[in-house]
């Protein structure tokens, strides 16, 4: 008689990638067919879900636009410079909680830049961090960290984007 299991527990994409070099299918991190935590193991419903945020304009689409493009090519810089060694963009990009962290999680308006031109520095730095984070940290993931970091930097970005007030030099 064979066991009947609930569940396997197993190393994440993630994990498999900075421990062991070894990648996952990106058809599998898009349908959510791979182990991870429950809502980022899903990338095409994570993005659907975002881009409803964004046509509904909950959400500024500056940020996970920042965030999506920093990482891919700063990610996509390290590939082309080692492609052994470093992930392709799309695997960064499908992996882990950066998806959920572009869409949900960065964007939230207490804690984010008021200025269009604040939001994107702010997106591209939480992009290069994690990108940094993930690569050379010794933690598979880094997105948490991005956003508590750049959400540190947020009143000093607030204080140098403002604009100027209409006849005061």
């Amino acid at each position: 008689m064979q066991p009947h299991y609930d569940a396997v527990s197993t190393a994440t994409p993630l994990g498999l990638m900075k421990f062991e070099q070894q990648s996952t299918s990106l058809l599998d991190l898009v349908l959510g067919n791979t182990a991870g935590c429950i809502g980022e193991t899903s990338g095409l419903l994570l993005l659907a879900g975002g881009i409803f945020l964004v046509l509904r304009r909950d959400i500024d689409w500056r940020i996970p636009a920042g965030v999506l493009l920093s990482a891919a090519i700063f990610s996509g810089v390290l590939y082309a410079i080692d492609t052994g060694h470093y992930p392709d963009p799309l695997f960064t990009l499908f992996s882990g909680g950066l998806l959920l962290a572009a869409f949900y999680m960065a964007t939230d308006p207490v804690t984010s830049p008021l200025t269009p031109r604040g939001a994107w520095i702010f997106a591209v730095g939480i992009g290069l961090l994690v990108v940094l984070i993930r690569i050379f940290g010794g933690f598979p993931e880094g997105v948490m960290y991005a956003i508590l970091l750049m959400n540190a930097a947020t009143p000093l970005i607030d204080r140098y984007t403002q604009p100027r007030v209409f006849g005061k030099e």
